[in-house]
């Protein structure tokens, strides 16, 4: 049996693959938090299937965005300090 890890994700260059890698670690039964660092998501059909993935795997991301604040939890950079200190693990994309 393997241990639970908190993995917090940050999207900052390529939110398809975060929320691809976001999703694939709940197979684990990880606890994963994503969370969105750069720039509105682009609506492509691949975002809207890994936001799917999301939704599934009962990961709600949250944003550093405040363009994004609107469909998202907002998140200062106190919040984001606490989430990285709380995480076991970090994954930059």
């Amino acid at each position: 049996m393997t241990e639970t890890k908190k993995i917090l994700v940050l999207a900052r260059r390529d939110h398809t693959e975060a929320m691809r890698v976001a999703a694939g670690l709940t197979i684990m039964d990880h606890e994963v938090r994503l969370i969105f660092m750069t720039g509105p998501i682009a609506e492509t059909p691949e975002n809207a299937e890994q936001a799917e993935l999301l939704e599934l795997s009962d990961i709600e991301p949250e944003t550093a965005v405040e363009a994004m604040a609107g469909e998202l939890s907002l998140l200062d950079a106190a919040a984001i300090a606490a989430a990285i200190a709380e995480a076991g693990c970090v994954i930059n994309l």
